[in-house]
């Protein structure tokens, strides 16, 4: 297994995340037991920060807060000086209860609810981002009654198909459920009814094209569609984009063969974009906002289980199964992603076999990682998995009624809970027996 961030093996054998000894995480805090690299998390938003500085343009780095979603994450985010995208009720909760600059929060969603959009409003946020009609429409009227002005962004669909490594994380095409087309008019459509709007101040527009990219090419040809849209958009109806949001989708190392770029190298291809093909358009360039998640939190994350059971089919496979699975992380099942992994506790010892490691749910589907090298797994061992920083926890559910992993941070050999172990009266906390069913009602007979 690839080691990231502030990983390492110690002189026990073990593997070490922050200076913490997961041995040490499983006793305080057992398993599944989702560890979060803080070190490595601040590194990736200084990267953002650094790299964007360095082009002299307007900039604002908004973590999408859809990668891993929790006030401690919101705290951190916020100390580092990014701003922070929500595309929910619950996740901009998180992030004022967590404290965090509501000025600095961009709400995204394609079916913002009215309540939503009331409780955005009475926060006082920084941004919406505005998906469709419906919502342009609503956003007016629920700012007319208020008498209050609201910035939005535009979100636009330029045509391009990121090389997502899955179909469904490609959303900048035409052929998607997000934003507003460019090719069929839609958007500027949307750009005349927003400036029309008496309660909207339309800042710009919002594109991205898809997630896990490892190429620039695709970014650099949105910031090109998108300029011409912003052209058309000032020549026809006099409209200036003050920001251009280019989204995320920023790729990691999963596995090897997975091939990255360095930080800096897809901002300096979007900032190399802007200025050549913004140029002549305002006065002035146009502030670029970026949204990572998966590139903050993605490759910070390691998710420890304990080996228990397996199963031996001579000539076919070695099934291990762990105390985890698709609720702590549904990934592979959705999108067939693949993850590496080691035996914790003998991280120092050679591959013996080639296994296969299911998870505990009653599906044939949950399946974690196909054919990994491990020395020989015994039940007890510990499997750390890495790069399961985004869309793990997010994405984590009760099926089989399975209780959520806890997670915590680690730095400089100390580690803190950032959030609990879910128990079994949380499982049953929200169930409610009807009185008709309340009663001990005797057996039908036969």
């Amino acid at each position: 297994m690839f080691l990231h961030g502030t990983s390492r093996l110690n002189a026990a054998g073990h593997l070490e995340i922050g200076g913490c000894d997961v041995t040490e995480l499983k006793a305080e805090y057992g398993t599944p037991l989702y560890i979060m690299d803080e070190a490595l998390i601040r590194r990736r938003c200084r990267e953002y920060m650094d790299a964007f500085a360095a082009t002299g343009l307007g900039f604002q780095v908004a973590y999408a807060s859809k990668a891993f979603s929790v006030m401690a994450m919101c705290r951190l985010v916020d100390q580092e000086g990014l701003s922070l995208d929500v595309v929910s009720d619950g996740e901009l909760y998180t992030a004022l209860k967590a404290g965090f600059p509501p000025e600095r929060i961009h709400f995204h969603g394609n079916n913002k609810t009215p309540e939503e959009i009331e409780m955005a409003l009475d926060a006082e946020i920084g941004c919406f981002v505005v998906d469709n009609f419906t919502e342009l429409a609503l956003l007016e009227a629920i700012a007319a009654e208020r008498g209050a002005n609201v910035r939005i962004l535009l979100r636009v669909t330029p045509g391009v198909e990121a090389h997502a490594h899955h179909a469904y994380a490609a959303t900048g095409q035409t052929d998607s459920k997000f934003g507003f087309d460019i090719g069929n008019g839609s958007a500027l459509e949307a750009v005349r009814a927003a400036e029309a709007a008496a309660h909207l101040d339309l800042l710009g527009v919002h594109s991205h094209i898809g997630s896990q990219i490892f190429e620039t090419e695709g970014f650099q040809l949105a910031v090109e569609r998108v300029a011409a849209f912003a052209r058309k958009a000032k020549e026809e109806l006099g409209a200036s984009f003050r920001v251009v949001n280019l989204g995320g989708g920023f790729g990691i190392r999963y596995v090897e063969g997975d091939t990255p770029l360095e930080v800096s190298e897809y901002v300096a291809a979007i900032a190399g974009a802007v200025k050549t093909h913004f140029a002549g358009i305002d006065a002035a360039l146009p502030e670029i906002w970026v949204e990572p998640g998966r590139s903050i939190v993605g490759d910070a994350g390691t998710t420890l289980y304990t080996v228990g059971t397996s199963k031996d089919i001579p000539g076919v496979r070695k099934y291990i199964a762990v105390d985890g699975g698709m609720t702590d992380n549904p990934r592979p099942a959705l999108y067939e992603s693949k993850y590496e992994a080691i035996l914790a506790n003998r991280a120092a010892e050679p591959a013996a076999e080639t296994v296969s490691i299911a998870g505990k749910c009653c599906e044939s589907g949950d399946m974690l990682i196909w054919d990994v090298e491990l020395p020989e797994p015994k039940s007890g061992d510990l499997l750390a998995v890495a790069c399961t920083g985004a869309y793990n926890y997010s994405m984590a559910s009760n099926y089989n009624r399975i209780r959520r992993p806890a997670v915590v941070f680690v730095e400089n050999g100390r580690s803190d809970l950032v959030v609990r172990r879910e128990t079994r009266d949380d499982i049953v906390a929200g169930d409610v027996i009807p009185r008709r069913l309340a009663a001990q009602q005797p057996a039908a007979k036969a």
